[in-house]
C-alpha cells in the first residue's frame, strides 16, 4: 500500500516537474547571440500593420518610429487600424503619415478582428510581407526590416524580443513582474532558440512572409489570439522563428487598476490555452513525430513564473507533511529536487539578465509577490475573462 503511495505521489511531482525541467533547459542555454540572416534575405516590399484602440495620446510617435524605418519610395507603408476609437486616434494617425482604416463594430471586438481588416485591405497590393506592431510599442532601430527580410527568407513566422519595463519610479512590483516579462519574452524563447526550436507569438514585434499572412484566420475576440496563431502556423509547418535583435518596447501601466486588468487579460488568456490546447497539441506533436508542436506544447504549458512558484512551494510543504507523518522520504526528496531546479533556474535568469531591474534582495521578495497574484488565479477558477479588454494607460 505504502508503496503505491508513493508511485501516486511521484506521478503528482512529474506533472509538476515536467514544465519546471522546461525553464530549467532554457535559462541554462539562455545566452545572447548575433542574428544570422538566412540566404538570400533581400529587402522585402514591407506593410506595418498598427491595431489601435484609442491610442490617441501615444499613436503619432509609434508612428513616426515605424516610419523612420521604412522606405516609402519603394512602396513600404504603415497602416493604422482605429478599431472602435471613440477619440482622435484616427485622425492625429493619418496627420503623422500612416494610412487609416476605421473599424466600428461593438459586437466583434479584440485585436484579431483588426488586424484582419488590415490584411483584408492589402490584398489587391500585397507586399512581400506584413510587420504587426502595437500603438504603445517602440520600435527600435533597424528591426522592422530585419524581422521582414529575415520572415522573407525563412518563409516563417518571426517575433522579435517584446519587453515590457516599468516607468521610473514604479513600485517593486512593477519591476519584479518587468523580470519576470524577462524570463517569459527572453529567456524562455532564447533558450530553445539554440536548439533550434520555435517560440511563442508574442502578440507585437511579428512579422510574416505575405503568403503566410493572407491565409491565416485572424478574425476572432480570442483574449490570447497571438499565441492561438503561432500554434495554427505550426500545424501548418512554419514554426515561429524568434530573432532577438529586432525588438519592441513598451511599458507597465503604473496605476493598481490598470496594471491588474493588463495581467488579468495576458495570464487568464494564457491558462485558458494551456486548459484548452496544450496536451492536444503535445498528443499531436508526439502523433505525427513533430518536434517542433512537441517543444511548442512544452513551452506552452510552461505557466506563469509566479503560479509555477506558487504550486512547487505548495508540493514541497505538502511532501514535507506526508514525509513528516507517513515517512515516505522519496516523494520529498523529489520534491526538494524540483524546488532546487526552479530556484536555480531563476536565479540563473536573474544573474544572467535580470541584475539591472532588481536585485537580489528584491528576487528574494518575489515569493510576496507571487502570493499577491493569487486572487488572479482563483479568479481564473470560478470568473475567468474570456474578452479582450485594453487596459488604460496612465495618462488617460
Amino acid at each position: 500500500m505504502m508503496a503505491l503511495m508513493e508511485i501516486l505521489l511521484l506521478s503528482l511531482l512529474a506533472v509538476v516537474a515536467v514544465p519546471v525541467l522546461v525553464l530549467l533547459v532554457q535559462a541554462c542555454l539562455a545566452k545572447s547571440s548575433r542574428a544570422v540572416l538566412l540566404p538570400d534575405a533581400r529587402r522585402p516590399r514591407i506593410t506595418v500593420l498598427v491595431p489601435a484602440h484609442n491610442e490617441a495620446n501615444g499613436i503619432a510617435a509609434t508612428v513616426t518610429l515605424i516610419r523612420s524605418q521604412l522606405d516609402e519610395n519603394a512602396g513600404d507603408r504603415v497602416i493604422v487600424v482605429a478599431d472602435n476609437c471613440t477619440d482622435m486616434t484616427a485622425s492625429i494617425a493619418a496627420s503623422a503619415g500612416a494610412h487609416v482604416l476605421e473599424r466600428h463594430d461593438e459586437l466583434r471586438r479584440g485585436k484579431g478582428y483588426a488586424l484582419d481588416l488590415g490584411v483584408r485591405a492589402l490584398m489587391q497590393d500585397a507586399p512581400d510581407a506584413v510587420v504587426f506592431i502595437d500603438a504603445d510599442c517602440i520600435v527600435l532601430p533597424g528591426s522592422v526590416e530585419l524581422l521582414a527580410r529575415t520572415a522573407l527568407a525563412s518563409q516563417r513566422p518571426v517575433q522579435a524580443l517584446d519587453l515590457m519595463r516599468a516607468p521610473r519610479g514604479a513600485s517593486l512590483k512593477i519591476r519584479i513582474a518587468e523580470f519576470a516579462w524577462v524570463v517569459k519574452n527572453r529567456v524562455r524563447p532564447l533558450g530553445f532558440h539554440r536548439l533550434g526550436l520555435p517560440c511563442q507569438l508574442m502578440g507585437t514585434g511579428m512579422a510574416f512572409p505575405w503568403p503566410l499572412i493572407a491565409q491565416a484566420q485572424l478574425a476572432n475576440g480570442h483574449i490570447a489570439e497571438d499565441m492561438k496563431l503561432g500554434i495554427e502556423m505550426a500545424k501548418a509547418g512554419r514554426p515561429t522563428l524568434f530573432c532577438q535583435e529586432a525588438c519592441v518596447v513598451s511599458y507597465f501601466p503604473v496605476g493598481d487598476d490598470a496594471a491588474r486588468a493588463q495581467r488579468t487579460r495576458w495570464e487568464h488568456g494564457h491558462l485558458g490555452m494551456i486548459v484548452h490546447e496544450g496536451l492536444p497539441l503535445l498528443r499531436d506533436g508526439i502523433v505525427r513525430r513533430d518536434r517542433m508542436l512537441i517543444a511548442l506544447a512544452l513551452d506552452m504549458c510552461v505557466p506563469p513564473v509566479a503560479l509555477l512558484t506558487l504550486a512547487v512551494g505548495g508540493v514541497f510543504v505538502a511532501m514535507l507533511a506526508i514525509a513528516l507523518f507517513a515517512g515516505m522520504q522519496l516523494p520529498l526528496m523529489a520534491a526538494a529536487a524540483i524546488f532546487a531546479s526552479l530556484a536555480f533556474a531563476v536565479w540563473l535568469s536573474w544573474w544572467r539578465f535580470g541584475r539591472r531591474i532588481v536585485s537580489f534582495g528584491d528576487l528574494l521578495s518575489a515569493v510576496g509577490y507571487a502570493f499577491w497574484k493569487v486572487p488572479l488565479y482563483v479568479k481564473f477558477l470560478f470568473s475567468r475573462q474570456v474578452e479582450w479588454v485594453r487596459a488604460k494607460r496612465d495618462a488617460e
